[in-house]
């Protein structure tokens, strides 16, 4: 085998590899376009929901796909972690992912909502709240979502593609919890959701 074609051969076996990871994301873009046109789960109103085109996503990017050190912190206290509507919502700390973006080493807080594990659906979930430089320049300015699971091992793929807007910034109806901040990145995050750009 030339060099040239073990060179086409290793590049198109990195593509397929690649392509699950960007079907995933593809995958979760169509289903908030979709939730958002929903009548039950869209924060849309009637009207808005009528005209509603498809969020504006950055391009899927994966080195915005990350495999994070998952450190368990299970000696935090419960915290009642602030909303855009003043209710404070009950959290605890679960854990630390530390992890590196373009060389440099980034650490966010993971939480656990001390109400949604109530609900059976909701007993592994954990919610990632953070800010980054691109926040009120071409992201919301309150900070962006990712939803994760309690993973098996100490590792936990975090990928920034799926991050997302809070239903705070669509509607007043809603109170959403407010980035803590000691979760804001001094890097930009260029990807997942983008705008609007306000406050």
């Amino acid at each position: 085998m030339t060099y040239r074609l073990t060179f086409i051969c290793i590049f198109l076996a990195g593509v397929l590899c690649a392509q699950p990871e960007k079907e995933e994301v593809l995958a979760f873009q169509n289903t908030l376009n979709k939730e958002f046109l929903d009548s039950l789960q869209s924060p849309l109103s009637k009207k808005e929901r009528l005209t509603f085109k498809g969020h504006d996503f950055y391009p899927i990017d994966l080195s915005y796909r990350v495999t994070a050190d998952f450190i368990r912190t299970p000696d935090e206290k419960p915290f009642k972690m602030a909303a855009t509507r003043g209710e404070a919502k009950n959290y605890v700390k679960y854990a630390v992912i530390r992890f590196t973006i373009n060389g440099k080493e980034q650490r966010l807080n993971v939480y656990q909502s001390l109400d949604l594990i109530k609900k059976e659906e909701y007993k592994n979930y954990l919610f990632l709240p953070f800010k980054d430089l691109t926040n009120s320049v071409e992201t919301y300015g309150g900070g962006r979502f990712i939803d994760l699971q309690i993973p098996e091992g100490n590792t936990i793929i975090c990928d920034f593609n799926k991050a997302y807007n809070p239903f705070c910034v669509y509607s007043d109806n809603f109170s959403c919890p407010v980035t803590p901040l000691e979760n804001t990145l001094n890097i930009e995050i260029k990807a997942g959701v983008k705008g609007p750009t306000g406050d």
